[in-house]
């Protein structure tokens, strides 16, 4: 039998043992990071960063100056209408951006996936060569490329959002699909049960919230990228914010920041009620 104090000094001794060393050779943690305050380090020394310039006395009186100019907003009513008509365009185009993706992002999500131990996943590594191809070229780019094809507008812009989305929730959805726990599917499978059944049944059911989360994470981002589509010809917000800046109109400026402000607002609000409920 143990010896019952034996066990009370061993436990006292492991209580009291000291902290480890913050700093041991055998650490891999450790040196992971001393590389990255290496490269942060390197970082700033490589760059040419001009901070006496930034925080000089003139610097600051301009950006002062340029501040005051956009603290008085346009109010002319017709100014306002074409404010909110780009403003429900900018709003379309990233949440119909961010549906595409979403259902290309499924599609191409499970060929991307191993979804068991013994799933020979042929297509995985193209599949994910194509996401990573989608997601490397941003939103800009793209916007670029489509222009050429589709116009100047925002169908343009909603390709450009959906295209990169693409790339980015196809990675997430594979992910979530491989650390599904695979209890359920290996009971289906075990049955008989055909793969597409067994993901309707087994798989979605346990991914669907994280899959819903992760998109509506990227709806909120799509609008802020919606509005910046609009500086090379993508519709929207965006494309006012380009003319009215490049001409120096500040106070019209203000109005479309002002909306920019608001549509991010009320997206981020929206994003919580839906994560709220689907968590009920």
């Amino acid at each position: 039998m143990n010896d019952p104090h034996k066990d009370i000094n061993q436990a006292a001794n492991e209580a009291w043992r000291m902290p480890p060393k913050l700093f041991s050779a055998r650490c891999a943690m450790c040196w992971f990071l001393c590389g990255l305050v290496v490269l942060t380090a390197a970082s700033f020394w490589s760059l040419d960063l001009q901070w006496a310039k930034f925080l000089s006395v003139d610097a600051l009186r301009k950006m002062g100056r340029f501040l005051g100019e956009l603290m008085s907003p346009s109010t002319d009513s017709a100014f306002l209408l074409k404010v909110m008509r780009a403003s429900f365009e900018t709003l379309a185009m990233s949440a119909l951006g961010t549906l595409l993706a979403a259902i290309a992002g499924i599609l191409l999500a499970l060929p991307a996936s191993r979804t068991h131990a013994g799933d020979p996943a042929y297509w995985r590594t193209p599949t994910r060569l194509v996401l990573n191809a989608l997601r490397s070229i941003p939103e800009l780019v793209w916007a670029a490329l489509l222009i050429i094809a589709a116009g100047l507008g925002p169908f343009a812009g909603t390709l450009a959002l959906a295209m990169h989305t693409t790339g980015v929730l196809g990675r997430l959805f594979s992910e979530a699909v491989e650390n599904a726990p695979a209890g359920p599917g290996f009971a289906l499978r075990a049955r008989g049960v055909a793969e597409t059944r067994v993901f309707c049944y087994a798989t979605l059911p346990q991914i669907l919230p994280q899959l819903l989360s992760y998109t509506l994470y990227r709806w909120e981002n799509n609008i802020r990228a919606a509005a910046v589509l609009g500086v090379v010809g993508g519709g929207g917000l965006g494309q006012m914010l380009a003319f009215h800046m490049g001409l120096f109109h500040m106070n019209e400026t203000s109005s479309i920041l002002i909306a920019m402000l608001l549509l991010v607002a009320l997206v981020d609000a929206l994003s919580y009620v839906a994560r709220r409920v689907m968590q009920r």
